[in-house]
């Protein structure tokens, strides 16, 4: 096994930013109930569908409410981009009002979602966001001092926000295996204030990002949110957590964030950023 606490790191500060995307996590509910003209099964894809659209409709509230920034045409597209999301079910729990179904019965049915905007609008949103904006959506930058680390170099990563968030920073080796290398054993602390520079490893951290074989392509993943992140199943390997669950699972496990409320309405902003790099 690699001396991932070294290489992991380094990989973050090399990679070139290959995909990166903001959305919000909530809560909703949906009610549907079943007719002459309505199956069991239509009866749960519209009691879904009213989910789905409260959904968007409360993070767009949500939205309106936690972005202030003060140019207008800006605020407009963050709007409209939100108006016009997709909506991804992270976890759904449906019940009838008896089984088996008969009509008059009612179906409900419970989702936390990822409502993701359109991708074409926030492009150009992230571009005219600055990571000294609070006032904007959640954006978050990595970056390191070069694009290129030789064997027995080490590295430091930097990490920004543009507002308060909590973060998962997870590297993916060439062999596919998953490491956790923030929050770690000795740097449990995963929330950072926005408009700070943060470098990693520093301060309690017991690793250092030295370059070491395996070489070739790997990955540094980084979640991030404005609610607490969901947990995933971690394993202690020296400086950094082993990750024992699938890319996919930690993945939707990360999204099981806390819900914050703002007004009358309850989400979290979440952001995702892969960097790529390669160690020779």
């Amino acid at each position: 096994m690699k001396k991932i606490f070294y290489i992991a790191l380094l990989i973050l500060i090399l990679a070139s930013t290959v995909y990166a995307s903001q959305s919000a996590i909530t809560e909703s509910e949906g009610y549907a109930c079943m007719g002459e003209d309505r199956t069991k099964r239509q009866t749960e894809e519209t009691a879904l569908q009213d989910a789905k659209r409260k959904a968007i409709e409360q993070v767009s509230t949500y939205i309106q409410a936690e972005t202030q920034v003060k140019d207008f045409e800006l605020q407009k597209d963050i709007v409209n981009a939100y108006a016009n999301a997709k909506v991804r079910i992270i976890e759904q729990k449906g019940i009838w009002d008896s089984e088996p179904p008969k009509v008059g019965d009612c179906y409900k049915v419970k989702i936390k979602a990822e409502v993701i905007p359109d991708e074409t609008a926030m492009k150009k949103i992230s571009g005219a966001v600055s990571l000294d904006d609070p006032s904007a959506p959640l954006k978050v930058q990595i970056w390191t001092e070069k694009r290129e680390y030789k064997a027995g170099e080490k590295i430091k990563v930097f990490l920004r926000g543009n507002k308060p968030f909590y973060a998962r920073i997870v590297y993916r080796q060439a062999d596919g295996s998953l490491v956790q290398i923030l929050p770690n054993p000795y740097r449990k602390d995963n929330y950072f204030q926005g408009g700070v520079i943060y470098e990693i490893p520093s301060g309690p951290d017991r690793f250092e990002l030295e370059v070491t074989p395996p070489f070739g392509e790997e990955n540094v993943i980084v979640y991030a949110s404005t609610g607490e992140l969901g947990s995933v199943e971690l394993e202690e390997a020296g400086g950094v957590y082993k990750i024992k669950t699938r890319l996919e699972e930690v993945e939707n496990k990360t999204r099981g964030v806390q819900i914050v409320q703002k007004g009358q309405s309850k989400a979290s902003e979440f952001y995702e950023t892969m960097l790529k790099v390669e160690t020779k």
